[in-house]
């Protein structure tokens, strides 16, 4: 899809023209839920209002995401801003706005709609920019999950099908957003970096308490919300259920944020235009606000350096703060949604000390405690959590603490009681977390250093001595030729957990 501020600008002066319509130029979201409204609530506080639109889908009142209490708390004054901000007069009477006004009188559409509407909305979206003669006008989306492609029978990333479609992302809590002294930050993402840097200036200007920065990593981007939303499930679980083994939390979270991000660098590795947004940007990322241009991983590959992972999009400070914000408790307010489904496992799981027979039986546990299934969006990622590891050839090792929590929920009964018993002793989690950090051949060493008793493990640690290198031949054929050094290894937690995962869907 083509997706820029200057489709139809082919001269000097239609570019002149242009920049002077973006700096005066509006936002408009369409389909209207907690997150867009408690944003307009923010601009409304906060500025005229006049710089943004809000378009609910049909049928959908602007305020129909709040509860009867949130609705409460609301000032009239600001209320009534939003409502000038969602509708016009046309013959003498008030209607809402649609999505083709947001894109008549708009310059940014952002979709906010999560993947049960999302497909279909961008490609309503792309007809009907196009029927209006206003290619011009940018498409972006905030969808956190991954989509289902029925003709691949895979699972996708939006951003990935559409490479050129916008992405906007930051951490906000809904609650938070109604506070007229807190700020945020946010990150405005487009693969070509001007137009990045023009959307964040739009987005920027919706509330002086909300900073948005420009990125190129749209993919990336939500790819991480995706994950993200996954690891929040488990981090509010853990907070919940270990909130009385204090010293289990910082390993916990810092290894969902590590592998949450270690995954993103994978799938970056896979963009299609990975190259191009490094080599034929308008502006160089140092200038949109990067610190450094590139940022890549390399692993040592048969005697060369081969590059596996991507790590430039780290830079995003308001994405890497979204990861981190997500798996917070916070001070005051209500956590993240994906959060309160990690708290609702926990609960239920000390209640009734078992894993949840399925799906279906966490989904009405979140419903009993006023959780819809739309809103959780993390759990629609889990349900390709599998064929997302293929997709991407992720490994275990990069993945285990989603590995453990998607068996704890669809799994068999038999895996449930290992993914039981680790997930909620103390002591066996923080083992599981240690080893996910190790790889195998560091597991392997140890069980070496436990037969050195044996002349011919001696040869083999003494060769890694005395030559200061480590041959991976012999140490695979040491293995391979003695049985019984792998017999007597410990059959731990995260082995189990690994043999299991990969048994399930073999």
């Amino acid at each position: 899809m083509k997706n820029n501020f200057f489709e139809n600008c082919h001269d000097k002066k239609s570019i002149s023209l242009r920049l002077k319509e973006l700096e005066v130029g509006k936002v408009g979201f369409y389909s209207v839920g907690l997150y867009p409204a408690s944003l307009a609530y923010n601009s409304a506080m906060q500025t005229d209002g006049n710089s943004l639109l809000l378009a609910p889908r049909l049928g959908r009142d602007i305020f129909g995401a709040f509860s009867e209490q949130s609705m409460n708390e609301l000032k009239p004054n600001i209320v009534e801003k939003i409502k000038k901000m969602s509708s016009t007069i046309q013959d003498g009477i008030s209607r809402v706005y649609t999505l083709k006004d947001l894109f008549l009188k708009c310059e940014l559409v952002v979709l906010s709609a999560n993947s049960n509407h999302i497909e279909n909305d961008l490609m309503e979206a792309c007809k009907l920019r196009e029927s209006l003669g206003r290619e011009n006008v940018v498409i972006a989306c905030l969808v956190g999950s991954f989509t289902y492609d029925e003709e691949t029978h895979s699972p996708s990333l939006l951003c990935q099908k559409n490479i050129n479609l916008a992405f906007f992302s930051g951490f906000h809590r809904h609650g938070a957003l109604r506070n007229p002294l807190d700020s945020f930050t946010a990150n405005f993402c487009h693969p070509d970096s001007l137009n990045a840097l023009l959307g964040s200036r739009l987005l920027d200007k919706l509330s002086t308490n909300i900073q948005v920065s420009s990125g190129v990593h749209n993919v990336e981007g939500q790819y991480i919300k995706a994950s993200k939303n996954i690891s929040s499930i488990f981090a509010g679980f853990g907070h919940t259920f270990h909130k009385e083994n204090p010293g289990l939390l910082p390993t916990l979270l810092t290894l969902l944020l590590h592998q949450c991000l270690d995954q993103a660098a994978t799938v970056s590795m896979s963009r299609v235009d990975r190259k191009t947004i490094y080599s034929k940007e308008k502006l160089p990322l140092t200038e949109i606000g990067y610190g450094v241009q590139m940022i890549e991983a390399a692993l040592s590959k048969e005697g060369a350096m081969e590059k596996v992972r991507d790590h430039t999009f780290s830079q995003l400070t308001a994405m890497i703060a979204d990861v981190k914000g997500s798996m917070m408790l916070p001070v005051s307010g209500k956590p993240t949604r994906n959060f309160q489904v990690g708290q609702i496992l926990a609960t239920q799981m000390r209640r009734v000390k078992r894993c949840p027979l399925s799906l279906r039986e966490l989904i009405d546990w979140c419903k009993l405690e006023g959780l819809s299934q739309g809103a959780l969006e993390g759990i629609n990622s889990l349900k390709y959590w599998p064929e997302i590891l293929r997709k991407y050839s992720l490994s275990f090792h990069d993945t285990s603490m989603i590995n453990l929590l998607y068996l704890s929920i669809f799994s068999t009964q038999d895996v449930k009681l290992d993914a039981y018993d680790i997930m909620t002793n103390s002591r066996e989690l923080t083992m599981f977390c240690q080893e996910s950090v190790r790889p195998k051949s560091s597991f392997r060493m140890n069980q070496l250093l436990k037969n050195i008793d044996r002349n011919d493990v001696l040869e083999f640690i003494s060769e890694v001595v005395l030559g200061n290198e480590f041959n991976l031949s012999k140490f695979d054929d040491l293995f391979s030729s003695n049985k019984e050094l792998v017999e007597v290894k410990e059959f731990s937690s995260y082995s189990k957990i690994k043999n299991n995962f990969y048994d399930l869907f073999s």
